[in-house]
C-alpha cells in the first residue's frame, strides 16, 4: 500500500516511496483530438493504484505556447486548456490522495515562456518595470546589434544556436539557455524569486505535495557573464545554494504536510549532490543526476554515439551508491521524458529478449539504495520508437539540430541515426494501453507516432499476468514498501570486474538481501564466492523460475535477474 496521507510522517518518509511520472501529452487522451490531458489522467488512475506508486510526478500542464511541450511556462497558476482545467488539476489532487498517492508538480522556474506577462512586460523598454527579470544586455561594444558575432558573449544553446536573441523594439539582447522562446529568469532579482516562493506556495495550498525542480541547478549566473562554455559556468552557479535554501524557508518551512523536492540537475557532481540533499542544510530532498545518462556521448555531442557497456553504466550507479552512502540521497532512474526508452539503450529490445531485460533492469534499479522513479511505459517494457523519416520527429531538440547539421551539410540518414538511438521522442510516444488501433491512447490522430508493437506491449495484456513487465514492476514497489531493507540498507556492491554480472548486496539490522542480475544473453555462471553463507537463504523476487534456481546450480539464464533473502 501507499504510504498515509493522513499520519506523520518521518523526516525521509520518500525512502520508502516510489514515484510514478506522467508525460500528459502522451498518457492518455479523453477526447480524441490526440493529445492526453487530464481528464485522460483520471481515467487512467486504477493502473497506477495497482502498480503501488506513492506519489505522481505531473510534467508540465500550465499554460503554455507549447514550443517546448510545456517547458515554457506563459503562466504558471493556470492550466493549458490542451490538456483541461484549473478544476481537473483539482480533481485530479483530490482522486490520487483518495488513492493514498500524492502528487509533485514539475517546477520551471530557470526560464519562463517569452509570451508570459512578466516578459513581455520586461521587453516593452530598457526601463520597463520588469527589465531585470531576465537577462538584458546590449551587443558587443564595436558590433551593430543583431548581427552574427554581436552577441554579449559567445555562449551557445542547448538546443543550438547561440545563447542570446536580439531584440530590436528595445535593442538588446536576452539569454535563452534553451530555446529563443524561453528567456532566462534572473534570480539576482530578489523581486523574482519572491513571485516564485508565491507561486508555489499557491500551488501547496491547492494540496500539491511537492515539486521536480527542472534544471534547478542552473538558476545562478555569474555576473559578469565571461566567454566560456556555458554549461560549465552556470551549472552549481555562485549563488544556487543560497537560493535553494532560502526557498526551502520561504515555502516549506513553516508547512505542517509532508512534501517532496527534486532537483533536476544535469552535470552535478556527487560531492555538489552531497551539500544539495544534505538534511542538515535543507536544499531539495534528492537529485536527478545525470552521469548515468551521459554515456556514450561522442565527441560530436549528445547524437554523436559511443558503446555503453554495463560496466560503465553499473560504475556510474554504484559509484553514486557510495558517494550518497553516509550524507544525501539518490534518485534512481533511467527512463523520463528527456532519454530515450531505457530497454532499448542499456538493455536488449530484440522481442526475444525485450521483457527479460526490462524486468532486470527494473530489478537493479528498485533494489538499489535511493527513490526509484518510474517513467509511463518504463512498467510495460516500452522501446524505442524506430522513426523512419525526420518529419515524424516533434522534438524542438532534435529538430534544432537537424536544422544545424543539414545546413552544415549532413545527410538526412546520418543524423537520424543518432536521433533513433537517443532522441527524445522515443520517450513521448504515447503509452500504450491496448493493442487497438490508437493502443487505447486515443479515438483520433496522436499527435506523435504510436509504436507499431503495441500490438504486443500494452498494459491490458499485462494486468494481473503473472511474470509480465508490469507485474514484475508491481512486486518491486511492494518489495520497497515491506523490507525496510531496501529503502534504508546499506550498499556493498559486488564483483565489479565481472562483465555480464550486475551484483550487491544490502543489509539492515541483520537483513541481508543478495541482488544478481545477468547482463548478456548467455547462461551466466555466478561466481561461487557470491554465494557463500547464502545457503538456505529464500527467494523473495525473481523474473523466472530458471532465475530462482541458481542457489541449486550457480547459473542465471540469459537477461535474468533475483533477489535472495537471509536474516
Amino acid at each position: 500500500m501507499p504510504l498515509p496521507l493522513d499520519e506523520p510522517l518521518p523526516r525521509d518518509w520518500w525512502s520508502s516511496a516510489v514515484v510514478y511520472q506522467i508525460y500528459p501529452r502522451s498518457f492518455a487522451d479523453s477526447d480524441g483530438d490526440g493529445i492526453g490531458d487530464l481528464r485522460g489522467v483520471l481515467g487512467r488512475l486504477d493502473h497506477l493504484e495497482h502498480l503501488g506508486v506513492d506519489v505522481v510526478w505531473l510534467s508540465p500542464v500550465y499554460r503554455s505556447p507549447q514550443d517546448d511541450n510545456g517547458y515554457d511556462i506563459s503562466d504558471y497558476q493556470d492550466i493549458d486548456p490542451t490538456f483541461g482545467t484549473l478544476a481537473d488539476l483539482d480533481e485530479l489532487v483530490e482522486q490520487l490522495h483518495a488513492r493514498g498517492i500524492r502528487l509533485v508538480m514539475d517546477l520551471v522556474v530557470n526560464h519562463t515562456s517569452d509570451e508570459h506577462p512578466w516578459f513581455e512586460d520586461s521587453r516593452t523598454s530598457p526601463e520597463a518595470d520588469r527589465r531585470d527579470w531576465y537577462w538584458w544586455r546590449p551587443a558587443r561594444p564595436g558590433h551593430t546589434g543583431g548581427e552574427p558575432g554581436a552577441e554579449p558573449n559567445d555562449w551557445r544553446s542547448f538546443f543550438s544556436g547561440p545563447a542570446w536573441e536580439w531584440d530590436a523594439a528595445s535593442g538588446e539582447y536576452y539569454l535563452h539557455l534553451f530555446s529563443r522562446k524561453q528567456p532566462d529568469l534572473n534570480w539576482e532579482n530578489p523581486q523574482v524569486r519572491e513571485a516564485v516562493y508565491a507561486m508555489m506556495r499557491w500551488w501547496l495550498e491547492r494540496g500539491v505535495d511537492g515539486f521536480r525542480m527542472d534544471v534547478i541547478n542552473l538558476i545562478s549566473k555569474p555576473l559578469d557573464l565571461p566567454d566560456g562554455d556555458a554549461f560549465a559556468l552556470v551549472a552549481d552557479g555562485p549563488r544556487v545554494h543560497e537560493f535553494l535554501a532560502q526557498m526551502r524557508e520561504r515555502v516549506f518551512a513553516d508547512h505542517p504536510r509532508a512534501f517532496l523536492t527534486v532537483g533536476e540537475m544535469p552535470g552535478v557532481t556527487a560531492q555538489e549532490a552531497r551539500l544539495y540533499t544534505d538534511a542538515d542544510r535543507g536544499e531539495v530532498d534528492m537529485v536527478f543526476q545525470f552521469e548515468h545518462v551521459d554515456l556514450g556521448i561522442g565527441p560530436g555531442g549528445k547524437f554523436d554515439r559511443l558503446p555503453i557497456t554495463m560496466p560503465l553504466l553499473r560504475a556510474s550507479l554504484m559509484g553514486w551508491q557510495t558517494a550518497l552512502a553516509d550524507t544525501g540521497w539518490n534518485s534512481l532512474y533511467l527512463d523520463n521524458h528527456d532519454q530515450p526508452r531505457a530497454v532499448s539503450r542499456f538493455g536488449d529490445d530484440d522481442p526475444a529478449w525485450r521483457e527479460r531485460s526490462a524486468k532486470t533492469l527494473a530489478t537493479v534499479l528498485h533494489t538499489l539504495r535511493g527513490t526509484p522513479f518510474i517513467y509511463q511505459g518504463e512498467e510495460l517494457g516500452m522501446t524505442n520508437l524506430p522513426f523512419s523519416s525526420l518529419s515524424e520527429l516533434r522534438d524542438i531538440e532534435a529538430l534544432n539540430h537537424v536544422a544545424e547539421q543539414e545546413a552544415a551539410g549532413r545527410p538526412a540518414e546520418e543524423l537520424l541515426e543518432g536521433i533513433r538511438a537517443v532522441g527524445r521522442d522515443n520517450a513521448r510516444t504515447p503509452v500504450q494501453w491496448t493493442d487497438a488501433p490508437g493502443a487505447g491512447f486515443t479515438s483520433g490522430d496522436p499527435w506523435i507516432g504510436i509504436n507499431p508493437n503495441h500490438v504486443q506491449i500494452n498494459a491490458a495484456a499485462q494486468t494481473g499476468v503473472p511474470g509480465s513487465v508490469l507485474e514484475h514492476h508491481r512486486a518491486l514497489v511492494a518489495l520497497r514498501h515491506d523490507e525496510e531493507v531496501v529503502a534504508r540498507g546499506t550498499v556493498r556492491p559486488l564483483a565489479m570486474d565481472h562483465p555480464d554480472l550486475w551484483a550487491f548486496e544490502r543489509e539492515l539490522d541483520g537483513v541481508g538481501l543478495l541482488t544478481l542480475a545477468s547482463f548478456t544473453r548467455q547462461p551466466l555462471v555466478v561466481p561461487p564466492e557470491l554465494l557463500q553463507g547464502w545457503d538456505g537463504s529464500e527467494v523473495v523476487l525473481a523474473t523466472s523460475e530458471g532465475a530462482a534456481g541458481v542457489l541449486h546450480d550457480g547459473t542465471l539464464p540469459g537477461w535474468e535477474s533475483v533477489v535472495l533473502r537471509r536474516r
